[in-house]
């Protein structure tokens, strides 16, 4: 018969549970000490616990394109949107979709909250459209141009090449063009492809020899030209109706604003480039000339776009040179071209720091493919999310306490190291919440803090399941440390799948949910995964340790491991046979 081998570990043996404990240590170290290299050494709270602002969208299709309202449209719109409100540094704001045509954006209280509320509300199509007439704000009954032919308000900016070529700022006068030539202008410029000269006021009819009849206008430009004289940009209605059910292939008429509170009304023509075909904008300062400017850059098919317009534009008398930079239905910008642009090119004029990088971001970002209304703006305060996160906290402290004390009065000594693991597991989550905030912008809102809590319960269910198969082996006769090593293959068979369980049903629920529910679908997730970290790196190489030491291994009554109160069988001995007599001699 063989010898048994010396130094042969029993199935499910771990010889050297230092090293696992070891590692946990390290990594527990690495983290902590990462989260205070980090500088942020609490969780990034949401919305519902720091407060701020809860904005709400609902889509709106152009006349005749209804079905441009899809998950497709919607998604660029959710990605178009965070990436502007982020543009200003608010990094914490969360962009989502609610059913199929609203969008909610949440804004946590903080650095440039108020001008990322003002720029969500922005959310129409841009485009670039040339003017083809420009008048003050009020209605006139009979268009004529000011004695100055220049309206009170401040320059517009103007357009340039990024090359720096000298350019003249715009003025923003009424048209030049006399009661009598205005009409007329107006509709050659509206039945023109492009921008075409207008009469100025020096202009006479020329005699021919026979009388030339003056065309009329068609229905839709009439009722173009009356709409513009009729506006009142004065009006907060008057201008947020004024392009409304426009196509970007067909003129129109908007307001824009010049100055604080001073404002002017433009008749526009056909979109000639759209928000698309931007690739980069931004506000910038220009050391050379000491001011405030904005940058664009286009793309390719953008450039000969722009290049096309402004070769067009640059030809053209004040104020058919300009093009109209129009946002949510609102000019924003009407600068005047003195010569041809291509990829790049600059806006200049009256801006100051924050009003630059304003347009630079609205140019950047701007761009949505639905209109957007705005359904509702809502202020979360503090103190609301703060009570219920404390009735939260309480509420998870009274289970923990009550887990506590069933594992103290249930399993005795055993509850140390339930304890002790329950208090790395914390540990862990708090330190990887607080470093996968400025990481991946995970944010700790209510339910996130309930999946925290439900997770209690998965953690102390394996150290049941471990506690259970131990003293299962113990019962059927066995001393403590075989038990501890028999019972591991059977547990952690268990509590893989039980939390293979949970982590799929977490996954499922991140995948199939939007907004807060993903919180607590992420948290729930990664509890488990270090539940299993925790049990196998901690829990199962402390009970190793402590099956050694004489108040485990003896099976002291308040270990939680005595035999006589678990019930166990005498020792297991094997049964052998009788065997004859064997003479030494023979042998």
């Amino acid at each position: 018969m063989a010898a048994p081998k010396k130094g042969r570990r029993p199935a499910g043996g771990q010889s050297r549970p230092g090293r696992a404990l070891a590692f946990i240590l390290i990594a527990m170290v690495a983290l902590t000490g990462g989260m205070f290299w980090s500088g942020h050494t609490t969780p990034r709270l949401g919305i519902d616990l720091a407060g701020g602002t809860s904005i709400t969208l609902k889509a709106k299709a152009e006349p005749g394109q209804e079905s441009a309202v899809n998950e497709t449209n919607m998604n660029t719109a959710v990605g178009i949107i965070e990436r502007r409100v982020n543009g200003l540094g608010v990094s914490e704001a969360e962009v989502q979709t609610q059913g199929a045509e609203n969008i909610v954006v949440n804004i946590p209280r903080g650095t440039n909250e108020k001008q990322a509320r003002e720029q969500v509300g922005t959310t129409a199509q841009l485009y670039f459209r040339p003017v083809l007439a420009v008048a003050p704000a009020a209605p006139q009954t009979a268009p004529s141009a000011t004695p100055s032919g220049k309206p009170s308000g401040a320059p517009k900016p103007t357009a340039s090449a990024s090359s720096g070529a000298t350019v003249g700022e715009k003025k923003p006068a009424t048209p030049t063009a006399t009661a009598s030539t205005q009409g007329r202008a107006l509709t050659e410029a509206l039945k023109a492809p492009s921008p075409t000269p207008t009469a100025s006021s020096s202009e006479k009819p020329k005699a021919t020899g026979t009388p030339q009849a003056t065309p009329k206008p068609d229905p839709a430009t009439a009722a173009l030209e009356q709409k513009f004289t009729a506006l009142n940009c004065l009006d907060p209605k008057a201008r947020a109706a004024a392009g409304q059910g426009v196509k970007s292939s067909e003129p129109t008429v908007a307001c824009g604003e010049d100055a604080p509170g001073v404002w002017s009304k433009y008749l526009l023509g056909p979109a000639e480039v759209s928000g698309k075909d931007v690739d980069d904008a931004k506000g910038v300062f220009d050391q050379r000339r000491g001011m405030w400017i904005v940058t664009m850059d286009f793309t390719d098919s953008g450039s000969k776009k722009f290049q096309s317009i402004t070769s067009k534009l640059s030809q053209q008398a004040d104020p058919q040179n300009r093009f109209a930079i129009v946002l949510d239905g609102d000019v924003v910008s009407a600068p005047s071209v003195r010569q041809t642009l291509s990829a790049s090119a600059e806006i200049s004029g009256s801006f100051n720091q924050q009003t630059a990088q304003d347009l630079g971001n609205i140019l950047s970002y701007g761009a949505l493919p639905l209109t957007f209304q705005t359904q509702s703006v809502d202020t979360v305060t503090a103190a609301l999310g703060g009570d219920q996160l404390q009735a939260g906290l309480l509420a998870g402290a009274i289970g923990l306490g009550l887990v506590i004390i069933y594992l103290v009065a249930y399993y005795r000594g055993l509850s140390l190291i339930a304890i002790l693991s329950l208090g790395v597991s914390a540990l862990l989550t708090y330190v990887l919440m607080a470093l996968l905030g400025p990481a991946i912008g995970f944010a700790l809102n209510l339910p996130a803090v309930c999946g925290a809590i439900v997770a209690i319960g998965i953690t102390a269910d394996s150290f049941i399941v471990y506690f259970e198969r131990i003293r299962d082996e113990l019962r059927e006769g066995r001393t403590l440390r075989p038990a501890v090593e028999r019972a591991w293959p059977r547990a952690r068979r268990t509590i893989l799948v039980s939390d293979f369980v949970s982590f799929l049903a977490a996954a499922v629920l991140f995948l199939v949910t939007v907004g807060k529910v993903q919180g607590f679908a992420f948290t729930l997730g990664l509890t488990t995964l270090l539940d299993i970290v925790v049990v196998f790196l901690f829990t199962k190489p402390v009970m190793t340790l402590l099956a050694r030491t004489k108040f485990f291994g003896n099976g002291h009554k308040w270990s939680g491991l005595d035999p006589k109160r678990l019930g166990a069988k005498p020792p297991l001995r094997r049964t052998r046979r009788p065997h004859a007599p064997v003479d030494m001699k023979e042998a």
